[in-house]
């Protein structure tokens, strides 16, 4: 008996969630059927790359990194630079110089910061915090009102900071939240539940689930993105329809494999070499299980991630 395909198209999808502004705008979600299933019904709107600078400097120990950005120091002439990059469809600027217990810079050089950047480019930006709540929730509100007409998003806000993010950034100049949990799947749900309850559109809410590096219990994340995705298609549940962003790399530059030098570890080859790899297995691994966007530092691994979302949608 010769088999008989059935496509397993879904009624429900995820929400569509425009970035930017212009001919460089950028397009989540939209899809209604499993990540990178074509032969089931069409993607209009493939997965993006994300390219990631930040204010604190690029790692030159690298010669990739040395090579690609030459002699830009400036994080204007780094964010010129970097928009270059081979298959890069946004640019995402960490703000790591506002965390307290380093540079500790204040909310509103943070923000003349971004919209130099943001008045050098014309690609969609997205805007990452240090990583303090209480702090990124400042930065967040001066960055947003700097940026304001811009259309950026802005990642992340948090159980613990929600409000006043969605409040100043969202609600108050118009930009893209990125809602921010700590994979699992009921606290993504709650926190899209509580900050569409402010009255805040859940069309202008992407999801940061979170991530973890290849091979450091990876595995939990990918059953949270595939539960999601799974609840979001197949159950229809309005609260987990909101495109997933990933940032990649805020995770792999922080394990043993992506920081140990060759001479600390001369069996484990190119050190560029390893990140390079790591940030794409990751991401790949994110994509497949249900990432609209990933978001990685190195060029090469840009470029290879571009490469194979375009050959599989």
């Amino acid at each position: 008996m010769a088999f008989k395909r059935v496509p397993q198209k879904f009624n429900a999808s995820i929400n569509k969630v425009v970035v930017g502004t212009g001919d460089k705008t950028i397009t989540l979600g939209g899809e209604n059927v499993l990540p990178f299933y074509t032969f089931d019904a069409p993607i209009e709107n493939k997965p993006k790359v994300g390219i990631m600078i930040s204010d604190t400097g690029l790692d030159k120990t690298l010669p990739g990194i040395a090579a690609f950005y030459g002699d830009a120091e400036s994080l204007v002439d780094v964010a010129k630079k970097a928009v270059t990059a081979e298959g890069a469809d946004f640019l995402a600027i960490q703000l790591a110089s506002a965390n307290p217990d380093e540079q500790d810079a204040s909310p509103e050089d943070c923000a003349a910061a971004c919209k130099a950047v943001a008045d050098a480019v014309d690609m969609p930006i997205a805007v990452i915090g240090c990583g303090n709540r209480d702090k990124d929730a400042k930065v967040f509100d001066k960055v947003a009102e700097a940026l304001s007409g811009k259309n950026v998003m802005i990642l992340s806000a948090r159980e613990e900071n929600y409000k006043n993010v969605v409040a100043s950034a969202g609600l108050a100049y118009g930009q893209k939240i990125g809602a921010e949990s700590a994979v699992d799947i009921n606290l993504a749900k709650q926190l899209n539940t509580v900050i569409t309850q402010m009255g805040f559109s859940g069309e202008n809410v992407v999801m940061n689930v979170g991530t973890a590096a290849a091979g450091y219990g990876y595995e939990y994340v990918a059953s949270t993105l595939d539960r999601i995705t799974a609840a979001a298609l197949g159950q229809n549940d309005t609260q987990l329809q909101m495109p997933i962003v990933t940032p990649v790399a805020t995770e792999t530059w922080n394990v043993k494999e992506c920081i140990a030098t060759e001479e600390e570890a001369p069996d484990w080859g190119s050190r560029e070499q390893r990140v390079i790899d790591m940030e794409v297995i990751t991401a790949t691994a994110d994509l497949a299980a249900g990432s609209n966007a990933v978001i990685v530092k190195h060029p090469a691994s840009v470029a290879v991630l571009s490469k194979l979302v375009n050959e599989l949608i």
